[in-house]
Parts: C-alpha cells; sequence; structure tokens
C-alpha cells in the first residue's frame, strides 16, 4: 500500500471505528490517558479460558493516530493470546499504521496497546488470586 493509501485507511478508521463503544461483560477494562496530548482510550476484551482474546472494544477520544490505531488493534488482537498481545511492540503498532511518525506521535499510535497490556496485567493478577 501506498502512503496515501494509509492515511486514507487511518481516516477510514478514525471516522469510523471498529469495535466501539463500551462492553458490559468484559473480564479485562483498564484506561488511560496520554499526558503529552490529552488522548484517552478505554479497552473491553473477553478473554476465554485459553487465555485467548475472543473479543475485545475500546472507546474514548483523541487524534486521529490515537483513534485509528486503537481501532487496527482491536482488529489485530482478536483470536490472540493474552500472552501474545502483551509481545506485541511499538514496531507492531508503527507497521499496522503504515506511515512514518514522530515521536509525539509514536505515544499516540501506542496508548491503546499499553492501555490493553495495563489491562491484560490487571486481568493476570486478579486470576492468580
Amino acid at each position: 500500500m501506498g502512503r496515501d493509501m494509509y492515511r486514507q485507511r487511518i481516516l477510514d478508521h478514525y471516522r469510523d471505528p471498529q469495535n466501539y463503544g463500551e462492553m458490559d461483560d468484559a473480564d479485562v477494562t483498564y484506561e488511560d490517558v496520554n499526558p503529552s496530548c490529552g488522548d484517552e482510550i478505554r479497552m473491553y476484551a473477553v478473554v476465554d479460558e485459553d487465555d485467548e482474546i475472543v473479543d475485545v472494544n475500546f472507546d474514548g477520544q483523541g487524534c486521529a493516530i490515537s483513534q485509528a490505531s486503537a481501532s487496527l488493534l482491536t482488529e489485530e488482537v482478536k483470536g490472540m493470546t493474552v500472552e501474545e498481545v502483551r509481545d506485541l511492540e511499538t514496531e507492531d503498532i508503527k507497521e499496522m499504521l503504515g506511515i512514518e511518525l514522530s515521536p509525539v506521535r509514536v505515544k499516540c499510535a501506542v496508548l491503546g496497546l499499553k492501555v490493553l497490556e495495563g489491562g491484560i496485567v490487571e486481568y493476570k493478577k486478579e486470576k492468580q488470586t
């Protein structure tokens, strides 16, 4: 895909995000804010007995990069185990977006992943008790 196609894909996910909205039956619910720009994301996930993410949603507000990245992430992680999600890195998010990002924009782009990983850590803690 060319850069313009990636930019259009980001705008499409920003305007019409996938898996957007609250989830009442989530095993994972976690939120965080990017203090440098004020982007907010809350992630919800349903995890089965094999630690596989069977459903995932997000909500929040912020710039096109943070919201599109969260939308793309929800599509990517369905069917992954929580350990596979915890192995995702900044480079994986950059690859999903397909555009060059300034250091400030990288923080926007990885907010959804940071939130989901934080939620998984909390989920694992609760599961052990």
